[in-house]
């Protein structure tokens, strides 16, 4: 009698993992369709950075980044550095000002076209025509 009980419960276990990875499928299907989506090519973005004193820097640049990151880092003049985590760059300084959230409540925010970002740097899509703004902000 035993071997029919575990022959059931090896179905189940089987049925389990096909479920699961079926599941995973799915979830994979819908990332890929709705997910932030790039754009690849020639873009011009324009960045805004407004320090802690309020003070205001533009730049204008064309790209062929995908990623948010990639296009800061090509920006002359333009300095963004941060400690890298399982998400990605989190950024501490920009133009040698320093955001210490320890400290004081501080940090950098993201925004494009005037919304606050939903991603971190090294997923937010770059899509031409954008605006993005990078804030300091206490609490």
């Amino acid at each position: 009698m035993t071997g029919t009980a575990d022959s059931g419960n090896g179905r189940k276990v089987a049925l389990a993992a096909v479920i699961l990875i079926a599941v995973a499928v799915v979830f994979g299907v819908i990332y890929m369709n709705f997910g932030p989506k790039t754009a690849e090519g020639a873009k011009q973005i324009t960045v805004e950075v407004v320090d802690d004193a309020g003070n205001s820097q533009s730049y204008v640049t064309r790209t062929d980044a995908e990623y948010l990151r990639q296009a800061l880092e090509e920006i002359d003049g333009l300095a963004v550095e941060g400690t890298e985590s399982e998400y990605g760059l989190m950024v501490e300084t920009v133009n040698g000002v320093t955001a210490d959230y320890n400290a004081d409540g501080a940090y950098w925010a993201f925004f494009v076209n005037d919304e606050y970002c939903n991603y971190g740097v090294d997923t937010q899509p770059v899509e031409d025509g954008q605006e993005y703004r990078i804030v300091y902000t206490t609490e």
